[in-house]
């Protein structure tokens, strides 16, 4: 059964938003490793929007040449998107819709490395179905002292154990943890 990943950028005061991560040629190396280890992404709607809008390739050089490895790989992944409200998807997806446990255990099901999963309202929902084999905390050392903030209104305690540590060259810090038996 392929594992499912949660990744997220959050500053040290718990903020998600990704307006307030700096980015850095680390994170980015860092994300794009992450990409790599995953044969799938599994996006919500709000997710899979944002980051299509940011990562498609642009018309011009746009971005900074550092981003490109990143760019070419998000572009070239295989992506799921959870979503009740969209008719159709592109950029290499396809739309996951019925019932969310149901259809993540499906996907989970498939040979592979694993899947990965990003953004707030979907991981949120997929802890609550107990679907989440790895979480991966990338702590930024900022207070951005606004924002949303991961898991309010988690129903029950999830008690992690950490398996790997990373830092970054920027100060930021990628924390994995396996959920506790």
């Amino acid at each position: 059964m392929r594992p499912l990943r949660y990744s997220i950028n959050v500053t040290l005061d718990g903020c998600c938003d990704h307006r307030a991560i700096p980015a850095d040629e680390d994170l980015h190396r860092h994300a794009a490793e992450s990409l790599n280890q995953a044969d799938a992404l599994l996006f919500g709607r709000v997710t899979y929007e944002m980051m299509e809008s940011a990562w498609r390739p642009p018309a011009t050089g746009a971005r900074p040449d550092w981003m490109e490895p990143f760019a070419q790989t998000i572009n070239a992944a295989k992506k799921h998107v959870v979503s009740s409200t969209l008719e159709q998807v592109d950029w290499n997806a396809e739309l996951v819709r019925g019932d969310l446990g149901n259809a993540v255990r499906r996907l989970k099901q498939d040979p592979g490395k694993g899947l990965l999963v990003g953004g707030v309202k979907l991981p949120m929902a997929l802890t609550e179905l107990g679907l989440i084999d790895e979480y991966e905390f990338m702590v930024h050392p900022r207070l951005a002292g606004h924002g949303p903030t991961l898991f309010a209104g988690l129903s029950k305690h999830v008690d992690l154990q950490l398996v790997n540590r990373l830092e970054l060259g920027s100060g930021a810090v990628a924390m994995r943890y396996a959920p506790r038996s």
